[in-house]
């Protein structure tokens, strides 16, 4: 992710409203990224969907990722996108970590069976010893797509 967020300098504290601000604006560059694809039917309908997923529970798994998903109408397909912040933000991870690496689904929410396999997919490869920290390392894009196809091999 490109851009930088104006963010508060007092340690990790923040209040509920700075977490949601910046909760949001990351889902925004997201869903914007998603956007880029042919596949969602309505990108403002599509961010309310991971917001509204996000509030449920946070997707921020510990070890500076987080996964947001959501099934919804929006998706006409499978739709998965990387963001990387390499200082971190603020998601309210499990292990209250600053979470720099984003993977952001969305999928139709009739088509279980790949939603499912693609977060099987995504827990295997962050087992893998050097997995995210490839990635954090990868210089660009391409080189981020060759990390996956390499933990795919073995």
């Amino acid at each position: 992710m490109e851009s930088e967020l104006d963010l508060p300098q007092e340690g990790n504290e923040y209040s509920n409203k700075e977490l949601w601000d910046i909760k949001e604006t990351i889902l925004q560059e997201l869903v914007d990224l998603m956007e880029q694809s042919d596949k969602v039917s309505n990108k403002n309908k599509l961010f309310i969907d991971l917001i509204n997923r996000e509030k449920k529970a946070s997707t921020a798994i510990g070890r500076g990722i987080a996964i947001p998903h959501v099934r919804t109408m929006q998706a006409k397909d499978l739709i998965i996108v990387i963001g990387r912040k390499l200082d971190g933000y603020e998601f309210d991870a499990i292990d209250n970590e600053p979470v720099k690496l984003f993977f952001c689904m969305a999928a139709p929410p009739y088509d279980d069976s790949l939603y499912l396999k693609v977060f099987k997919d995504l827990a295997e490869r962050f087992e893998h010893p050097g997995f995210i920290e490839k990635l954090l390392n990868a210089e660009d894009g391409h080189e981020i797509i060759w990390v996956f196809k390499e933990f795919e091999q073995g």
